[in-house]
């Protein structure tokens, strides 16, 4: 018998997200993101489902070569770039697209022969200070990789630090440094902004915008929920009961005895837990949904599984659906519950939850 555990992928929910980017950037390209397997959803099935998209953005060779032995025809961009002589060439090969953040990558291309150029994004750091050619170098760059026989099409790119935060200065700032750059170079194909960028506006999207968070249904602004945004969420996480107890006033449940029965409480336990992916710590207002009932989290997650109060649904018996987040539960309050990000609990799904793909 299984489980029950799996992340249930809505492609509609996909398609539907990646017509709101369309909406709201409509004189860019879209570059989908789909790196860490498609931020857990499962980056062939995504990609598969936004034929539409311009090109998809992948962190690793590794990514890009699985999209394209998948049969995606669309362009692949490395975002972080080749990372040996060895990858450089067969990037070339495969006609991958690569950004150059660094000036080692910069020397790469100028020594190492290839069999067919390439297109390079070059990245500039314009204050995040994590990747990229710092501001005052980048237009010296740009000249050496015009002269670079291993170049064919050079574009410029940038990642914004603050997005999700509308105040935060170093917007503007970036903002303006990245297009004073794009004025200086002549650069005609740019992309400075991803899921939150794109949603602060026109003067974010340039030629090509890079959404990911967005296109799973996920909100990367502080102040909007995804259902403001008009997102719908593309996975829901689902498990099942498979023991219940009435566990008695007084007595203790689970590991480290965290948590004890006020009165007589009926317990369920869920084939779920952190080797699954569902964070192990989450504060006491976590809570499940059975049959649309709030069902609180009662001690700790375990490796395999969780405990829930299922006094609000008193018909609950063995195999009874349980929704760790989905429609109705935002992974953004679990996000907030465990002290962490929607990014982190979408990508961290491991790879015994089942993906199971659906048309709405």
């Amino acid at each position: 018998m299984s489980r029950g555990t799996r992340a249930v992928i809505d492609l509609r929910a996909l398609q539907h997200n990646f017509r709101q980017v369309r909406e709201r950037a409509p004189g860019s390209q879209v570059l989908a993101v789909v790196k860490a397997d498609g931020y857990g959803h499962g980056a062939v099935a995504v990609a598969q489902a936004l034929r539409e998209a311009d090109g998809f953005g992948v962190a690793t060779f590794g990514e890009a070569l699985v999209l394209q032995r998948a049969g995606i025809t669309q362009p692949i961009l490395l975002m972080e770039g080749v990372m040996s002589a060895e990858e450089l060439q067969l990037a070339a090969q495969h006609r991958f697209q690569i950004v150059v953040h660094q000036f080692w990558q910069l020397a790469l291309l100028q020594r190492v022969a290839v069999a067919q150029p390439l297109v390079v994004w070059l990245k500039v750091d314009t204050g995040m200070h994590r990747l990229g050619i710092p501001l005052t170098a980048c237009t010296q760059v740009w000249e050496q990789l015009r002269a670079c026989a291993s170049v064919n099409e050079i574009r410029l790119m940038s990642h914004l630090a603050c997005a999700d935060d509308a105040g935060h200065p170093l917007n503007r700032s970036q903002r303006e440094g990245f297009a004073a750059l794009v004025q200086t170079t002549g650069a005609v194909q740019n992309s400075l902004a991803n899921s939150a960028g794109l949603l602060r506006g026109e003067a974010f999207q340039f030629q090509w915008v890079r959404p990911g968070l967005m296109l799973y249904g996920a909100t990367p602004l502080a102040e909007a929920s995804a259902e403001e945004l008009n997102l719908q969420p593309a996975m829901q996480l689902e498990s099942r009961i498979i023991s219940t107890s009435v566990v008695p006033a007084g007595e203790t449940v689970g590991y480290s005895a965290t948590w004890r029965a006020t009165k007589d409480t009926p317990i369920g336990v869920v084939a779920i837990g952190y080797g699954d992916g569902y964070p192990r710590h989450v504060s006491p207002e976590a809570f499940v949904l059975i049959k649309g009932e709030r069902c609180p989290l009662v001690g700790r997650v375990s490796m395999d599984m969780l405990t829930v109060d299922i006094s609000n649904v008193p018909d609950a018996t063995l195999e009874t659906p349980v929704i760790l987040w989905g429609k109705g539960l935002p992974v953004e309050w679990v996000a907030r519950w465990a002290g962490t990000i929607n990014y982190e609990l979408l990508c961290q799904v491991t790879d015994r939850v089942e993906r199971v793909y659906t048309a709405g």
